[in-house]
């Protein structure tokens, strides 16, 4: 399973804007961001990006929550109500079909009342770890 401590740990972007990682398993991933005024566009609403990159980090955790390894093929957003100053948004993603390769994943984003603001949906793929080469084994690149 997913080590959510060490990807805590590990993501840089998250730690920047200040996306708080709640959960992560069994296809799940969920993410909150309390808005601060540095997340607004010039329209004083919550910046398109910053949405996005919420529903992305959900997404990241649930795809990545049944141990392999998996990163983006494709992500596409729909923005339906803007953000404010001072909310707290959640990014919550569900699994919605996996194989042995590729997982689909629906995340909503929400406010603490729970409008909806975005509908994200992400194509994973999941990457099959290489067996370790034998001890002593050397592959020359020419």
């Amino acid at each position: 399973m997913l080590n959510l401590e060490r990807i805590r740990e590990k993501d840089q972007f998250a730690k920047l804007i200040g996306a708080q990682m709640v959960e992560a398993d069994d296809g799940k991933g969920v993410v909150t961001l309390t808005v601060q005024p540095h997340h607004l566009n010039a329209l004083d609403i919550v910046q398109g990006g910053v949405i996005f990159t919420l529903a992305d980090l959900a997404f990241a955790l649930a795809s990545n929550s049944r141990g392999l390894p998996a990163v983006a093929l494709s992500a596409s957003i729909h923005y339906l109500r803007p953000g404010r100053l001072g909310s707290t948004l959640t990014a919550t993603a569900r699994e919605l079909t996996m194989t042995h390769k590729v997982g689909t994943y629906l995340v909503d984003v929400t406010d603490e009342s729970g409008v909806v603001l975005a509908s994200f949906q992400g194509l994973a793929f999941r990457k099959t770890p290489k067996p370790p080469s034998p001890q002593g084994t050397s592959v020359q690149i020419a």
